[in-house]
């Protein structure tokens, strides 16, 4: 869009200066074993966490990147607030451009992330409001009424000079009315933009908040927009579950008004990063072996796989046989031992935050999204004896198909992008260093989780048995 294009030519500018010094991960010559395919250099773009924005979460998660190269701070000083000015460079390392940590750098990374999040969870946090991104379910005509009037709100606010950015779908809506709304208030003309997929994805520092209105679906959704860096957000339930929507739409101006003066609670909610790896054409497929060439004599070889696409997702990664006849078969690697040999319709590694999801109806464990561990289990296993399991969040785990499986599988990852895997493909997933900042209601935010399964799943619900004397 012409007029997006224009609000952020000094942004691009920005990013292009940044492009050649951005740092992603910082590699020690004695790390721990990690395959050499999974280390071949991304491309050259620059990284959303070098350039410079005003989101508070994302520049604190920055100071600590920057101030150890392990991930986290080595001293006990108290957070402090976004500063413009980049840290300098830590000297005598080599920087390489890379989509995944050694083992040692994972361990560290989430370490740090840990210790954010428990001191995130005691703060409250003071908004600097400039660009706020206002998402919802576009083919819901209530919904769309709801965004125009928050929209609305906003904008006219006594003493408010923020930017509200909507979907560009809304532009020519007759439900949004956006015609409408200029000729009452023709002053917000320049203070109203639109936003697309392309503008999250290359922008993403520009927004200080995303206050979203729909379910968890649409939770979700800001998540796979911002697939790096994600500014925190505050979701008002207008769906029909509600484990990630923790406020009442009816409340909105209230809610945002004390967000703003008081501040907001945030937690950081676990991602995985998801890369997944094609086997490389050679040798004939039956003479390979995919054990041999992950963790065998044959696993320095970086020629057998190349990355072919990689996601940071917020509930699982579900590997299923799709519209195959015959169940799949998967191997499955932690790190570098070969767990389990898998035949199902699938497996379902999902993080804490999707426990609740598709892992909860396969039959895995549900689990609070504070627990930093990935959950791993299957789909309608034709075994009696496997069980879900629980493995901490400083394993690389590997999902393959085996060169001599029946049939390929399918990778969806939040429920999208749906890819088909052929016979030696496998999937890396990983903890994410890019983790999803979520807002939490400041009266209630210890006991949010299990009001939310409580209220949505009816858990442990049983009508109360009758005390003795009432039997009598």
């Amino acid at each position: 869009m012409p007029e997006n294009d224009n609000n952020h030519r000094s942004i691009s500018t920005t990013n292009a200066q940044h492009a050649q010094e951005a740092l992603e991960v910082v590699f020690n010559e004695e790390a721990e074993h990690r395959r050499k395919s999974s280390l071949v250099p991304s491309n050259n773009q620059a990284l959303d966490h070098d350039i410079p924005h005003h989101c508070i979460v994302h520049s604190i998660i920055e100071e600590q990147r920057i101030t150890s190269p392990s991930g986290f701070r080595p001293d006990n000083k108290p957070l402090t607030k976004h500063t413009d000015k980049r840290p300098e460079p830590v000297e005598g390392r080599e920087h390489v451009h890379s989509r995944l940590l050694t083992k040692k750098e994972l361990r560290d990374m989430a370490f740090g992330i840990r210790e954010l999040a428990k001191r995130l969870s005691t703060l409250k946090l003071k908004l600097q409001v400039r660009n706020i991104f206002l998402l919802a379910k576009a083919n819901d005509g209530n919904i769309i009424k709801s965004v125009r009037e928050i929209a609305e709100w906003l904008l006219i606010k006594e003493g408010s000079d923020c930017k509200v950015y909507v979907e560009d779908t809304l532009e020519h809506d007759e439900r949004f009315d956006l015609k409408g709304m200029l000729n009452k208030y023709p002053t917000v003309k320049d203070r109203l933009l639109f936003w697309n997929s392309e503008l999250c994805a290359r922008y993403p520092h520009t927004f200080d908040i995303v206050i979203a209105l729909g379910g968890d679906g649409t939770v979700l959704y800001a998540s796979w927009l911002f697939q790096k860096i994600v500014p925190p957000l505050l979701a008002f339930a207008c769906g029909s579950m509600g484990f990630l929507t923790k406020f009442d739409y009816n409340a909105y101006q209230a809610t945002l008004s004390r967000s703003f003066v008081e501040g907001i609670t945030v937690s950081l909610r676990l991602r995985f990063e998801a890369t997944i790896m094609r086997s490389q054409q050679g040798q004939l497929p039956r003479s390979r072996d995919i054990v041999e060439e992950l963790i065998g004599e044959e696993s320095d070889d970086d020629h057998t796989h190349r990355p072919a696409g990689s996601y940071n997702i917020l509930n699982e990664v579900v590997i299923d046989r799709g519209p195959n006849p015959t169940m799949s078969t998967l191997e499955v690697f932690g790190d570098d031992q070969h767990f389990t040999t898998v035949q199902a319709d699938g497996v379902c590694v999902a993080t804490p935050t999707g426990s609740t999801a598709y892992n909860l109806a396969a039959g895995g464990s549900l689990c609070h999204p504070e627990n930093p561990v990935i959950l791993l289990t299957a789909i309608c296993a034709h075994t009696l004896s496997f069980r879900p399991i629980i493995l901490p969040d400083t394993i690389v785990l590997r999902v393959a198909v085996p060169f001599d499986a029946r049939a390929g599988s399918w990778a969806s990852f939040d429920g999208r992008d749906r890819v088909e895997l052929h016979p030696g493909d496998y999937v890396t997933i990983s903890a994410s260093r890019y983790p999803f900042p979520s807002i939490l209601p400041l009266d209630r935010k210890q006991e949010d989780w299990i009001d939310s399964i409580s209220r949505t799943l009816h858990w442990n619900s049983r009508q109360r048995q009758k005390p003795w004397s009432q039997l009598s």
